[in-house]
């Protein structure tokens, strides 16, 4: 019997011996991570940074933001900008850094469906928190098995239907106006699950001109079939109208009070409204004793209409697109692959191979934010005449193929790769006199090798070492404009490539004890960055090398029958390795070089949390720290947003009627009411870099269970 199967046969026996002694603590068994695409193995016998957040029973906040959960994964920060208009910013090892909107640099999925697009721009404000199951985030170098942009992959799994069936209705009221109120039924009928899950989201803003709603819808359907087939069906519904942007601060701004908006976005009524609806499918078949296929297809769509501050004298220029942004977006594809699971020479074996095909579809439009007001005026923050009408479509064809196979007693080795071909076309149906026609079209292709070893050290113990390659081409939003300011779209840019390498350790006992341990490194050439901020649009070119190296440790402790203690730290030193010029200003020969050694903007140096939590009968309390340290704001360095620590508390009571439950729950935020600067918007043109975070705020909720 190889060390594999004795670890295997051992866990079944545990599993079995807790459920017959479920009054007492028993160890909680690792699971398989679905993101890994490995079910030969768990997620503890890997060579990767693996993290599951549980979205289940407990949770003392408002289930809105992403952010809510993500805080103790080392290695990824998710910030909270107090922004609706603009989402949660997302890095992982510092890729994503430079996103002023949106997630760039990162892979999304939502059961399975790519919420990241082929050119590599993303959203989570679609990501449904309500009917969420649990997040899975994978960092390090077999990320780049998905393709472009995988600096990190992070997963949403919404909830199966369940027998009996369970209805939870929740809602929570907390400071600057801020309500939400979200309703899930699971369970089964006629042999298919079903999981519906609704919610709604007000707020009035934290800062002046920051008020937002959302709203969103998801069903998940599944049935199981003779012989193990099982079907899926995935929808959702998105909707958030006129979500007010206060934009960024600068730093006298802050000074004078942090909650104001910037004048121009009271001028303008900078604002955002976007919709999406989603549809996919998976369908997964056993193909005899030892293989199985698997087939995912999905289609969607999303609009987006967005207010900017841009100036009026500035969209005077021919080539200027305007300042409002008019977005509609079509998109959908399919991957199939093939998994095989048996044995090769003494060892367990499995190989999956598969190829995906994704299209997206823009017909993106700009028009002036102002028009004569009919009295010799002129009204700001309105739609005025078209500056900009444009077809774009992005596709791409990846094949991809990975390996897992135990070769030696205590010795595992992962390995695969990832051809990927990326497509980018426009078609400009905007073109005068003195705008040119910007149509054009560029293509990019890349190979990203990975391979992996595991040392199982001891039965509760791995080492582990992997390398990979990544890449990243530009999104289509950082093609839209040509570093030189001349006329026609960015298509001089090349993808950004990176090698990477990472060192683990896991460690486990039986009491439940975890801690994992990462080093990594990845160095990029071609890196990707502003070029300038001129007139309200930016523009960006390659910048040549940069790198990005650090640490992760995590540790899980149970303390007893009552008490336990989450900590997730990361140090990351992110730079750019080689000089380059940068131009602030319409200025036709740069004049300001940002030197060699210079931190990459937007990522701190450390980062942690620690989450001390206590559970007696009924009650429940948490302790939370976190720490964040100084941000650079700027690709010279010559302002950063300053560090900060902070402490939130928590407490929570159950009680229990008939085939209900109910579960009434508070939290503090920010106990120490500590000014900080929550988020940053890297680059900003006009200084204006800071979003300040909200000082002390409660929250209370009530959530009814009813089985």
């Amino acid at each position: 019997m190889t060390f594999r199967s004795r670890y295997r046969a051992a866990s079944v026996a545990l599993a079995t011996l807790s459920t017959s002694v479920a009054a007492q603590d028993t160890p909680t068994l690792p699971q398989v991570v679905v993101t890994a695409r490995v079910e030969s193995a768990t997620a503890f016998d890997l060579p990767a940074s693996l993290d599951v957040v549980d979205l289940g029973e407990g949770s003392a906040r408002p289930q809105v933001n992403t952010s809510e959960a993500l805080g103790g994964v080392p290695g990824l920060l998710a910030r909270d900008r107090q922004n609706y208009a603009q989402d949660t910013q997302l890095s992982i090892r510092g890729f994503g850094a430079r996103a002023t909107f949106g997630v760039r640099g990162v892979r999304l999925y939502a059961d399975g469906i790519p919420a990241t697009m082929p050119d590599g721009q993303a959203q989570l404000s679609h990501f449904a928190l309500a009917a969420g199951d649990r997040i899975e985030v994978m960092r390090g170098p077999f990320s780049a098995l998905y393709g472009n942009s995988s600096g990190g992959v992070v997963q949403l799994w919404s909830a199966d239907g369940s027998d009996p069936t369970r209805v939870d209705l929740r809602a929570t009221a907390a400071a600057y106006d801020t309500l939400s109120a979200s309703a899930r039924a699971r369970g089964i009928a006629a042999g298919t699950g079903y999981h519906l899950a609704a919610s709604v989201f007000d707020t009035g803003g934290y800062r002046e001109h920051s008020a937002a709603r959302r709203e969103s819808a998801n069903l998940k359907l599944h049935r199981d079939f003779a012989g193990g087939g099982r079907l899926e069906l995935v929808g959702n519904h998105f909707r958030a109208p006129d979500a007010q942007d206060p934009l960024g601060l600068a730093w006298a701004q802050v000074r004078e009070d942090p909650r104001q908006a910037t004048a121009v976005a009271l001028q303008f009524n900078t604002r955002k409204s976007a919709a999406q609806d989603q549809l996919g499918a998976s369908w997964r078949q056993p193909l005899g004793d030892s293989a199985q296929l698997r087939l995912t297809g999905y289609g969607g769509s999303r609009s987006v209409v967005q207010y900017l501050s841009v100036p009026v004298a500035a969209q005077a220029s021919p080539l200027s697109a305007g300042g409002v942004v008019d977005l509609d977006n079509g998109y959908g594809g399919a991957d199939a692959r093939a998994s095989w699971q048996g044995r090769v020479g003494d060892g367990d074996f499995e190989f999956t191979i598969g190829a995906s095909a994704d299209r997206q579809r823009q017909w993106r439009r700009g028009y002036e934010n102002f028009r004569d007001d009919g009295t010799g005026g002129v009204a700001l923050g309105v739609r005025g005449a078209l500056r900009r009408d444009q077809r774009d479509v992005v596709d791409n064809f990846d094949q991809y193929a990975q390996a897992w196979w135990e070769f030696a007693p205590r010795w595992s080795l992962q390995a695969g790769a990832r051809h990927s071909v990326v497509r980018f076309r426009s078609d400009d149906r905007y073109v005068t006199a003195t705008n040119p026609d910007d149509s054009g079209r560029v293509e990019y292709s890349q190979t990203t090798p990975v391979a992996g070893l595991v040392f199982a050290a001891a039965d509760d113990l791995r080492l582990y070492a992997s390398a990979g390659r990544g890449f990243e081409t530009p999104t289509f939003n950082e093609l839209a404009y040509r570093a030189d300011g001349g006329a026609g779209l960015a298509f001089d840019l090349a993808p950004a490539v990176s090698g990477n390498v990472e060192l683990g350790a896991k460690w486990r006992n039986d009491a439940g004890a975890a801690i994992e341990a990462a080093l990594f490194r990845a160095d990029t050439d071609d890196e990707l960055a502003v070029a300038r901020n001129s007139g309200g649009r930016s523009s960006y070119r390659n910048v040549g090398r940069a790198r990005r190296q650090g640490a992760e440790l995590s540790a899980d402790v149970p303390m007893g029958q009552a008490w336990s203690l989450r900590v997730a730290g990361t140090w990351l030193d992110a730079y750019f390795r080689d000089g380059f010029p940068l131009c602030t200003g319409a200025c036709p020969v740069p004049a300001v070089a940002v030197a060699a050694g210079t931190p990459i903007p937007g990522v701190p140096r450390h980062f942690g949390q620690l989450r001390l939590q206590w559970r007696g009968g009924p009650w429940e309390a948490a302790l939370e720290a976190w720490v964040n340290g100084a941000v650079n704001v700027d690709d010279r360095g010559t302002a950063s947003a300053p560090g900060y620590g902070l402490v939130h508390a928590e407490l929570a009571r159950l009680w229990h009627a008939g085939e209900g439950r109910l579960r009434g729950f508070a939290r503090i935020d920010n106990v120490f009411d500590r000014q900080h600067i929550g988020s940053v918007i890297v680059n900003e043109g006009n200084g204006r870099y800071y979003e300040p975070g909200p000082g002390r705020a409660v929250l209370l909720g009530l959530e009814w269970q009813l089985r």
